[in-house]
């Protein structure tokens, strides 16, 4: 069982040559690093879009979020974009990864719902390192030192994060340290293109946010992440998410648009932060 690992990118030409196969011309010359599923071992139906445990070829575990689940693939473009941004800047993000699905891996299930997900979602997924031991996270019982709790609202903020709450922390303990999972609830701008525009400014309630009371350095967070969002970096972070999951978006002549799209959204959103900051 995987224990963490450092994350590497790695070249696509070079990982499906040792495949013995071409790379998917919806790839850019470097994405996520890539794996290949082995085995579906359970499915973690707390999620609304029942994203499955499973094994893969280099050993690891990963909770696997499907491009075929009824949430779609703008799902895991999210998690692309906010958790490696947030990687990026420092926060603790799990490793992500591309997970490569054959659908033959659920005929062996039992579940008809399993199933018809496995069907679907041939290809391309997304993979988070599954991180064996953690626990969920509860404020009355792990004290978040200010400066974390900060730089993570302030995160929260710029990607208008919606599921951090009380009802839905999305943070795990592990190792004794926070772990950020779940970001397919961000840059919901994405689901309305035509009023993205106006989401760039759009103010970010931190009233129900899990980490508010213990957030009480924001000032230094904002002078401390804000500068670091720079055009250079958001454009990384786009270029890691496999062309496959942004081609065909409505009002896009190509998946290089798209990345465009959420690149002025961001940066825009940051120079706007007086207007939305918690």
């Amino acid at each position: 069982m995987q224990t963490g690992r450092r994350r590497e990118l790695v070249p696509t030409a070079a990982r499906f040559a040792a495949m013995g196969s071409r790379p998917d011309p919806g790839y850019p010359d470097t994405v996520l690093r890539g794996v290949t599923a082995t085995r579906y071992v359970t499915p973690l139906r707390e999620g609304g879009s029942l994203p499955g445990v499973m094994e893969a070829d280099d050993c690891g575990v990963y909770v696997v979020k499907f491009r075929g689940a009824g949430q779609g693939r703008a799902v895991l473009v999210n998690e692309v974009v906010a958790g490696e941004l947030g990687r990026r800047l420092g926060l603790p993000v799990p490793e992500l990864v591309v997970v490569d699905v054959d659908p033959v891996l659920g005929r062996a299930e039992p579940d008809e719902e399993v199933q018809d997900l496995l069907r679907a979602s041939g290809g391309a997924n997304l993979g988070m390192d599954f991180l064996p031991g953690s626990i969920g996270f509860d404020p009355q019982v792990h004290p978040v030192e200010p400066r974390l709790a900060s730089r993570v609202l302030w995160f929260d903020a710029l990607v208008g994060n919606v599921d951090r709450t009380w009802r839905n922390p999305n943070l795990l303990l592990w190792h004794r340290e926070l772990q950020l999972i779940d970001h397919g609830a961000t840059l919901t701008f994405a689901h309305d293109w035509p009023r993205a525009t106006a989401a760039a400014e759009k103010p970010y309630d931190g009233s129900g946010h899990i980490l508010a009371a213990a957030a009480t350095a924001r000032d230094e967070a904002d002078a401390d992440l804000a500068p670091r969002v720079t055009p250079e970096l958001v454009r990384e972070v786009l270029d890691l998410v496999p062309g496959q999951w942004l081609t065909g978006e409505p009002g896009f002549d190509d998946a290089a648009g798209v990345r465009d799209a959420y690149a002025s959204h961001l940066l825009r959103r940051v120079q706007a932060r007086e207007r939305w900051r918690p």
